[in-house]
């Protein structure tokens, strides 16, 4: 088969490096891709946003079927598109990506069937935001409404900290679009988890859960990020919870999808809080999740394709996935700055040494410049290792990380400890 996959990140390197284990696989395409996914695949210059662009690639190099990694192409239509010009594609259409395109269209699915989530208030208007702030408890939670690269999300420990947020969402318009509406949710307490499942409208089948650490800095100090590591397993799941999940969460969702006629196809990955009272729902993802995907990836034994074709087909009941039953740990090697303003084109070396400590290099933002690979965004890296269990899973990828090398280079070392 001939595979497309957009984007540009870590996510698209990890698929693309599982689906180039497939026997079925005869070449892959990416578009645009990086300097990783160029070692696997044919790159093209062509934006994950440029939706035309890309149904005329898939049509040019007779794509059968098409992976669509980042949020934004599925949330502006890409499935919608495709599905249009009949070609078969991986991922939800618009009307369904709007989970998580829109926050206040979440909780408003959750609270209508009853799966757990944070008791919130959603404003259209800044006025009210702040008005509501001078009467909430603290600490509370600000969420842009729309798709802010994971950077959305302020906890506000105070009411000066919460009308900042406001201000800076709705006002100064720092995530543009994304602040046009602003949700405000109680803060609840726990360990985070990650969880991904293939959804095909009828069904789901459920992944191994994961840990994402969204701070910059060790001990989950500093500024939100798009995600500086993971872990799989996440160490807060058992099997006991891992039934309340799906008896909660999962077998809910997919009964409100049909009852509202909502077309759900491709990944859920909800970002879940593991309170005292039992999992809740953070926020809705509708894709492979960034650098969970990396950890997924490297735990899968079975062939990914088979899965995404199950989703695809509507026959996600009669597929199964083998995972090794050890662990994987990605630390995100960032760039100077990161996730404030940072410089690209900075040449990194000891990618090859890297690989040789038994770890992947996922590469995130990275690209060819004339015989070198350089920087070329926030996340540059995920180096990511398996082992038997977490702490030998942790140390392989410490140990490779420590072999890459380029000016800025910043990550956290607390990752999986």
């Amino acid at each position: 088969m001939n595979i497309l996959v957009i984007g540009s990140g870590g996510r698209e390197h990890a698929l693309v490096w599982k689906l180039s284990q497939s026997t079925r696989v005869s070449r892959i395409h990416c578009a645009p891709g990086n300097a990783g996914t160029a070692k696997l695949a044919t790159n093209h210059d062509v934006a994950a946003t440029d939706l035309t662009g890309l149904a005329a690639l898939a049509k040019r190099e007779n794509i059968d079927l098409t992976v669509v990694g980042p949020d934004d192409p599925l949330a502006a239509g890409v499935v919608d598109l495709f599905r249009g010009e009949g070609l078969r594609v991986f991922g939800p259409p618009a009307a369904a990506a709007r989970l998580e395109s829109s926050k206040s269209f979440a909780k408003e699915f959750m609270v209508r069937h009853g799966i757990p989530t944070a008791d919130s208030r959603t404003f259209t208007d800044s006025a009210s935001a702040l008005a509501h702030c001078a009467t909430a408890e603290y600490p509370l939670v600000v969420k842009a409404d729309g798709l802010a690269l994971g950077k959305g999300v302020i906890i506000a420990q105070t009411r000066r900290e919460a009308e900042q947020a406001v201000r800076e969402i709705m006002i100064d318009r720092v995530f543009g679009s994304a602040g046009d509406t602003v949700v405000i949710e109680e803060f609840l307490t726990g360990p985070e988890c990650s969880v991904h499942a293939l959804v095909d409208g009828h069904g789901y089948l459920l992944f191994p859960d994961a840990r994402d650490h969204k701070r910059a800095l060790d001990g989950d100090r500093g500024l939100n990020t798009g995600g500086m590591g993971t872990i799989s397993p996440s160490r807060v799941v058992d099997e006991a919870m891992r039934e309340r999940i799906c008896t909660e969460i999962l077998e809910p969702f997919v009964r409100g999808i049909r009852e509202d006629g909502i077309p759900f196809s491709g990944m859920l990955f909800p970002g879940l809080m593991m309170t005292p009272r039992g999992p809740k729902v953070l926020e809705f993802n509708c894709r492979f999740g960034d650098p969970e995907t990396q950890v997924l990836m490297r735990r899968l034994s079975s062939d990914l394709l088979d899965l995404l074709e199950a989703t695809v087909n509507g026959t996600l009941s009669s597929a199964s996935a083998v995972w090794d039953d050890g662990a994987a740990v990605c630390v995100v090697l960032a760039s100077g700055g990161y996730p404030g303003p940072i410089e690209k084109g900075k040449p990194i070396s000891g990618l090859a040494e890297g690989e040789t400590e038994g770890a992947v290099l996922f590469h995130a933002g990275t690209t060819q410049r004339e015989d070198r690979i350089v920087t070329n965004g926030g996340r540059v890296l995920g180096v990511t290792a398996v082992g038997s269990d977490l702490d030998e899973a942790r140390r392989k990828a410490y140990a490779a990380a420590a072999k890459v090398s380029f000016e800025g280079k910043q990550f956290r070392s607390d990752i999986g400890s």
